[in-house]
């Protein structure tokens, strides 16, 4: 059950929206706002299609940009050291 005096915090880490669109596709329609033409328009419903489909899908955009990056970095992972192996004296 819901305590209205401790409800507030949990919904802290939801992406704003407003109504279907989440707040990571208004940056186009600002720019939209700035350069107002034909294909910025195109451009902006695109990416708010997009991110329409990947909410649908359960991502977020900063969860599908590691899923991207995992695929792109394939199945084999080398380690390297990331420090010079030289005697300490």
């Amino acid at each position: 059950m819901r305590n209205p005096e401790t409800a507030h915090w949990r919904d802290s880490a939801r992406t704003p929206e407003f109504f279907i669109f989440d707040a990571y596709s208004a940056i186009p329609f600002v720019f939209f706002l700035l350069h107002i033409r034909m294909w910025t328009f195109m451009l902006c419903c695109g990416v708010a299609v997009f991110f329409f489909a990947l909410r649908k899908m359960g991502y977020s955009l900063p969860v599908f940009i590691r899923v991207a990056r995992s695929f792109l970095a394939g199945r084999r992972r080398v380690a390297r050291k990331w420090y010079p192996r030289e005697p300490l004296i």
